[in-house]
């Protein structure tokens, strides 16, 4: 049995990722969030323990980081206070593997206008936030798969593409069903993805199109 750590349970993602493997014998799932309440409906699966804590509080990644296989991170907020909490308590555990969900532009490999678009949005402290993140992971000696989402969407369709680090980033829209089913991938083979960082995205998405149709709210 794999003992997977969630940090971050109630995100949309997140939850899309647990709902495929409650039930599954061959996970035991951890999920951390503030208001284990969120997540009643996953509260009857005998592979499913809850606990509420909170994410920034090093005794409770204390509490929740040993034995664990792959710690899962679906987070926002300061991004590398969460790094450098997770990445040295998994240190102190000696637990490997870490999955971080984060945003396309961490290498400025996203072109213009999307790339401009993205940093303006989210943002230019905020992304040098998330940069200085990635940084805290890929100089530790952490076995971690960085996931670079394009702009998340909704749609229930599973299409996308991935780059790597030193590629330049693709496409510039993401269903969240995708990225859930890439992190469920990981899971299943982290040693395939290994200390790389991947863009994902849809492809044939390239245009600002419908970004700014979903924007207007056409």
């Amino acid at each position: 049995m794999k003992n997977i750590l969630i940090l971050g349970a109630n995100g949309k993602i997140a939850k899309m990722v647990e709902k495929r493997l409650a039930g599954n014998e061959a996970y035991s799932l951890t999920l951390a969030l503030r208001d284990a309440n969120r997540l009643n409906d996953l509260q009857s699966f005998k592979n499913i323990k809850i606990v509420e804590g909170d994410v920034s509080n090093r005794k409770f990644l204390e509490r929740v980081i040993p034995e664990q296989d792959i710690v899962y991170v679906n987070l926002n907020g300061d991004m590398e206070r969460f790094a450098r909490l997770i990445v040295e308590e998994m240190d102190l555990f000696n637990i490997k593997k870490l999955i971080w969900i984060t945003g396309s532009g961490l290498y400025h490999e996203t072109l213009d206008p999307f790339g401009s678009w993205v940093e303006n949005r989210v943002g230019h402290l905020s992304k040098e936030n998330t940069r200085r993140a990635a940084r805290i992971i890929e100089t530790s000696n952490l076995e971690y798969t960085i996931i670079r989402a394009a702009y998340m969407v909704n749609e229930d369709e599973i299409n996308y593409e991935l780059t790597r680090k030193g590629e330049t980033f693709k496409g510039t829209i993401i269903s969240r069903t995708s990225i859930a089913d890439f992190v469920v991938k990981v899971i299943n083979n982290p040693s395939k993805y290994m200390c790389e960082s991947f863009g994902i995205s849809e492809p044939g998405t390239d245009s600002m199109e419908r970004i700014n149709q979903i924007e207007n709210g056409i």
